[in-house]
């Protein structure tokens, strides 16, 4: 099974938010539906901009902990190198 940490974004260089998931087409797609209360539904964080892929879990969480303790501009560099256009990638998932 393969595990993914992503990346959501309001806009370009607007909200983000970090997640990890085991079914990142679903998981995107319950963000987009807004189905769960909570951060990316209030401040509409719903545009895929950047993931990896990992084979444990144990390795996806510990990325996804190590992304959310970095520096704002660091992640916005990092998604500028994956994604240099801010393109929502979710469309790419359904393929």
């Amino acid at each position: 099974m393969t595990f993914f940490v992503y990346i959501l974004a309001s806009r370009q260089r607007g909200t983000l938010y970090t997640g990890v998931t085991n079914d990142l087409a679903r998981r995107i797609h319950e963000h987009r539906e807004k189905t769960a209360s909570g951060f990316t539904r209030r401040y509409d964080v719903t545009r895929l901009v950047y993931y990896e892929s990992f084979e444990a879990p144990d390795l996806a969480i510990a990325r996804e902990k190590r992304l959310k303790r970095w520096r704002r501009e660091w992640k916005i560099q990092a998604i500028e190198e994956f994604n240099p256009d801010w393109r929502d990638l979710y469309e790419d998932l359904n393929r």
